[in-house]
C-alpha cells in the first residue's frame, strides 16, 4: 500500500517513539532529508498528500537501529551554520553555543575583540568557526587528537568559506602549542565511564570524545594547567562541563591559579566555566 507523506509520517513517529523521545521530529527531519527540502518547506508546502518516497522507510529503518538523525542526514545545524558530521566526530549539541554566547557577552562588556581563537578537541570545529563567524577579523586554530576529525572540521571550514582564517592541526590539548589566544574553546570529554548513555550515543558516537575516566574529570586535569601559558593577558577560556561538574571543575582551576564563573544553558543547568 502506498502511504501518503502525512500517513509515514504519522507511521513513523510512532514507530520511533520506543527508541527517540524526539520521534515526530526525527521523523520529520528524516523526510525532508528524502525529499531535499528544509523541513520548515516540508512543513509549510503542499505535501502532505503526495506518495511518501520509498527511500524514507529505509532511513527510518536506520533510525529505528539507533543511528543518530545526524549522521543518517549527515549534517548538524550549530549556531549559524551548517556542519557536516559523521561518526568520526561528536555530534554537536545545542548546549554547546552556551561557549559562544558567554564569550560574546564577556566581551561586549569588556569592550574587546579577540583576534586569535584556540579550539582544543575541535572534532567537526563547531566552536572554532561559529566564533569566527562573530568575529570577522579574527583567525583560529583548532587542535584534535584524530585525524578524521581534522578532515571533517577543514570540509566544514571549506564550505563555510572561513578556510582562510581556520588552520586545524593535529595535536593532544594545549600541548607544545607556543602561540597565545584572546579565547580559548574546549568542549572536552567530561562523563564518567560508567556512565550509562542513551543507545545512540552509546553505539555510534566517538567514545575519546565522549568519556574520560572514572569521574569524567581527568581531561579538566590534564587541560587546566595548561591554560594559563596559552592566553594572552586579556585572554579567557570557556570550557563546556556537565551539569554536575561546576565545584570540581572550579576546585581544579583554582589549583592552576585561575578564577572562574559559571555560566547557564538554555535550561538553566551550569554548562560553561569561563577561566581567567
Amino acid at each position: 500500500m502506498i502511504l501518503t507523506i502525512a500517513e509515514a509520517l504519522r507511521e513513523a513517529s510512532a514507530d520511533l517513539a520506543s527508541v527517540s523521545m524526539t520521534a515526530r521530529l526525527d521523523a520529520e527531519l528524516l523526510m525532508a532529508h528524502v525529499l531535499k527540502i528544509e523541513r520548515e518547506a516540508l512543513l509549510l508546502g503542499a505535501w502532505s498528500e503526495k506518495a511518501a518516497p520509498a527511500a524514507f522507510f529505509e532511513v527510518i529503518k536506520r533510525r529505528k537501529q539507533n543511528e543518530p538523525v545526524a549522521y543518517i542526514t549527515g549534517y548538524r545545524d550549530f549556531w549559524s551554520l551548517r556542519l557536516v558530521v559523521n561518526p568520526s566526530v561528536l555530534i554537536p549539541r545545542p548546549d554547546s553555543e552556551t561557549l559562544i554566547e558567554t564569550a560574546l557577552s564577556y566581551f561586549q562588556k569588556k569592550n574587546f575583540t579577540p583576534t586569535k581563537i584556540l579550539d582544543l578537541g575541535t572534532g567537526s570545529g563547531a566552536l572554532l568557526l561559529s566564533a569566527l563567524t562573530e568575529w570577522p577579523d579574527a583567525k583560529g586554530l583548532g587542535i584534535d587528537c584524530s585525524d578524521k576529525a581534522l578532515s571533517v572540521a577543514r570540509f566544514n571550514a571549506e564550505k563555510n568559506s572561513l578556510q582562510m582564517r581556520a588552520d586545524f592541526r593535529l595535536g593532544y590539548w594545549g600541548d607544545n602549542i607556543t602561540e597565545s589566544f584572546d579565547l580559548l574553546l574546549c568542549n572536552p570529554p567530561y562523563i564518567a565511564k560508567e556512565t550509562m548513555m542513551p543507545r545512540d550515543v552509546w553505539q555510534y558516537e566517538p567514545h575519546q570524545a565522549l568519556f574520560a575516566g572514572k569521574d569524567g574529570l581527568a581531561d579538566y586535569r590534564h587541560l587546566i594547567p595548561e591554560i594559563p601559558s596559552l592566553l594572552t593577558e586579556r585572554g579567557i577560556a570557556c570550557l563546556e562541563i556537565g551539569f554536575d561538574q561546576a565545584e570540581a571543575v572550579s576546585a581544579i582551576a583554582a589549583k592552576a591559579g585561575m578564577e572562574s564563573q559559571i555560566y547557564r544553558d538554555i535550561e538553566q543547568r551550569p554548562r560553561c566555566i569561563l577561566l581567567f
